[in-house]
Formats: structure tokens, C-alpha cells, sequence
């Protein structure tokens, strides 16, 4: 009996066979911060190609896509305070996070349905001021483990 093993596995998950190229499509962008269309991007190219083993290609010529839009961008949301140094009812925000929420779809174009579609997706990262940046190159590593999940995730 135990030389037999489990007989139980999972099987299908991932993307079908035949995708294998992708085209990211620029995100609408619905912030007043231009620069997040282009930080999207280039976090989910690195993703699709690196984890989700995707060449990229022309969207005319992409077996699948990625697009979406940015609803809402919040970059100073105070997380911890600290009294302020010399002088008395003061705080200094130490920690602060930012905070995005997108539309993502991963749309399969040979067989015109979508393999993976979030809305309201919300995506954070933390970081200590002024360094912004940081919580939101955490916030694009949250979004880009969401997608490669959801994509890998079909049945």
C-alpha cells in the first residue's frame, strides 16, 4: 500500500497551451499621476515574460493581452506617527502607504474570452517619506503576483 503513493494531483490550471505570445496595452489612467501608466507596464512585461514564460509581441499578433486602467491612485495615506522632536502636541508620520486601484483583464484574442478579470482590484505599498516610490514599486509587485496567480489559476 505504500509503495502505490497518492494517486490524487490537480491538473489543468495555467494558461491554455496555445498562448504564447502577450501584448500590454497602456492602461487608461484616471489619476492625475502620469507616471503610473508607464510603471504598470513595465511591472507586468517583466511578470508576463519572466514568470508566466509569455514572449512579448504586437497586440495584432498576441495570442493574448493585458490591459486595464488605473481608477484611483492615493499616495500619502499616514500609517505610524512619532512625536515630533522639540516640540510639545507635534507628530511626524514615520510610515505612510500608497494605495492603487485598478481594472486588470488578461484576454485570450484566439478564442475572444478572458482568462482572468479583476476589478476594484486595490494594490498598496508602504514606505517611509518622502520615499513615495518605494511604497509604490511594492504596490506594482502586489499587482503583478495578482495577475500571474489569476492567470495560473485557470481551470
Amino acid at each position: 500500500m505504500l509503495a502505490a503513493g497518492c494517486l490524487y494531483h490537480f491538473s489543468g490550471g495555467g494558461l491554455p497551451r496555445d498562448v504564447k505570445t502577450v501584448a500590454i496595452l497602456p492602461f487608461d489612467n484616471k489619476t492625475g499621476e502620469p507616471a503610473l501608466t508607464q510603471e504598470a507596464s513595465t511591472a507586468l512585461r517583466t511578470a508576463v515574460e519572466g514568470r508566466l514564460g509569455l514572449r512579448e509581441s504586437s497586440e495584432a499578433n498576441a495570442d493574448a493581452v493585458v490591459r486595464g486602467e488605473i481608477v484611483q491612485y492615493t499616495p500619502d495615506i499616514p500609517l505610524s506617527y512619532q512625536a515630533a522632536q522639540g516640540t510639545t502636541g507635534t507628530v511626524d508620520v514615520t510610515r505612510r502607504r500608497v494605495q492603487i486601484v485598478l481594472n486588470v483583464e488578461l484576454y485570450d484574442q484566439k478564442h475572444g474570452k478572458s482568462l482572468w478579470k479583476q476589478s476594484g482590484l486595490m494594490v498598496d505599498g508602504q514606505y517611509q517619506p518622502p520615499a513615495e516610490t518605494d511604497g509604490r514599486t511594492l504596490a506594482w509587485a502586489k499587482l503583478v503576483t495578482l495577475v500571474v496567480e489569476g492567470a495560473q489559476s485557470q481551470w
